[in-house]
């Protein structure tokens, strides 16, 4: 599995949001997750599983990936609002692959 971020030139926002992926997975003992980063203009379904993004990326990230596939982050420099929302999205892939830890 995938997990990415993406923002409108892929070296700000995105980087930090990844980088901060990164450090819940391994707060979460998940090291069968990678992340990445990417800008809107290379962005496509087959980048990651599920995005994570700035409320501000949130419509544009949407029209390419589509809604199921994108999480919107209120603010992407809080780190428990993130370990929340990728605890909820693992836990939902988890169920629906049934591989429940």
């Amino acid at each position: 599995m995938k997990l990415g971020a993406c923002c409108s030139t892929g070296v700000g926002s995105s980087f930090m949001v990844d980088m901060n992926m990164q450090d819940v997975l391994k707060q979460l003992g998940r090291e069968d997750v990678e992340t990445t980063h990417i800008d809107l203009s290379g962005l496509n379904r087959d980048v990651a599983d599920h995005f994570f993004v700035g409320r501000d990326m949130y419509d544009a990230v949407v029209n390419v990936v589509g809604p199921e596939n994108v999480t919107a982050l209120d603010s992407i420099i809080d780190k428990d609002e993130l370990k929340n929302k990728i605890q909820e999205y693992l836990n939902s892939s988890d169920k629906e692959s049934g591989s429940e830890d």
